[in-house]
């Protein structure tokens, strides 16, 4: 296990060092924040302050370097527009997101694994194909649209959920949380299920394929024949095994619901990571942009890490592997 350890490691080290070149050269690449951000009514002489004031003047490659320099130092720059620490920024908008992705993983889990396990247990069941056929309703509704709907319904037809905002917060470990409090739950709950409706169908067609896969193996089979119950056969010989593939793809989703929650975010009017960088690219603030796409790759690449640890708990032939 350590070896493993040590060479996703050493790999997430590349990565990291790779992603942040692509990364600063494709966003210090495009547009010229100097247009939107100094007056035009400026002089000369106070635009090319302005510009050295920003680090600008420099060389693109020079300015990487010293990018890099600050980032092992954890500075990843400071906000054109607000004047304060990009990363200070970012994290004081990442609870807000984290939180609504946790809660839409959750839904997902919670509502994709059991429909999935009875429609692959009871496949040609009339409410296994009403399963399944519901399912592709969550690939193909557009975001946006069932976002607009809820509020409809729920919030302005029944009045029984807020249509916007994050509600009462609580402070924990310096950082405000709203799912520990009843209105923050309210008011969370409308946009966490806007967000799992895509995973819930996913879940639900994972797990249906495992289970029809599983159930024909030689060890279930072996299973029955000793006379276990079906209980026993169902959620301890199938089950674990088909939660390798959901944990790899649910983790990832994981990471990609936090990427790209901006929709809901901006349906909802949630205050999230989401909403900041759509601002931050509206005026080109460089280094937020930096800062929320390098805190997105440390993100996945820390999620494929706890996906390929759980990988291995899961499935003892990994470890081999791993050893080998």
């Amino acid at each position: 296990m350590t070896v493993f350890l040590l060479r996703r490691l050493l790999q997430a080290v590349g990565v990291v060092l790779a992603m942040s070149l692509l990364v600063f050269l494709g966003v210090y690449a495009i547009g010229d924040p100097v247009e939107i951000l100094i007056s035009p009514e400026a002089d000369q002489i106070e635009r090319e302050r302005a510009v050295k004031a920003l680090g600008l003047d420099l060389p693109l490659w020079q300015q990487y370097l010293v990018f890099l320099g600050r980032a092992l130092q954890g500075d990843l720059g400071r906000s054109f527009v607000f004047n304060e620490p990009a990363l200070r920024l970012i994290l004081q908008r990442m609870p807000a997101t984290l939180e609504l992705a946790f809660g839409a993983t959750i839904v997902a889990l919670l509502i994709g694994l059991p429909l999935g396990l009875y429609a692959g247990l009871r496949p040609k069941s009339a409410l296994s194909q009403g399963i399944m056929a519901g399912s592709i309703l969550g690939f193909s509704l557009p975001t946006f649209w069932v976002g607009l709907m809820l509020i409809m319904v729920f919030a302005v037809q029944l009045g029984w959920l807020p249509s916007t905002g994050r509600g009462e917060t609580v402070e924990v470990l310096g950082m405000r949380w709203s799912f520990l409090t009843r209105d923050g739950l309210a008011h969370m709950a409308m946009p966490a299920l806007n967000l799992a409706l895509f995973k819930i169908s996913l879940v639900i067609r994972l797990t249906r394929a495992g289970v029809r896969e599983t159930m024909l193996m030689d060890y279930v089979k072996f299973a029955r024949a000793k006379g276990l119950s079906p209980a026993r056969v169902t959620f301890v010989h199938v089950f674990k095994n088909i939660l390798i593939p959901v944990v790899t793809v649910v983790g990832l989703e994981f990471g990609g619901t936090i990427a790209f929650s901006v929709v809901t975010e901006s349906v909802f009017a949630w205050p999230g990571m989401g909403k900041l960088i759509i601002d931050s690219i509206n005026v080109l603030d460089r280094p937020v942009m930096v800062a929320y796409l390098m805190i997105i790759v440390l993100l996945f690449i820390t999620i494929n890490l706890v996906v390929d640890i759980t990988y291995s708990v899961l499935d003892p032939r990994v470890r081999l592997e791993g050893k080998a």
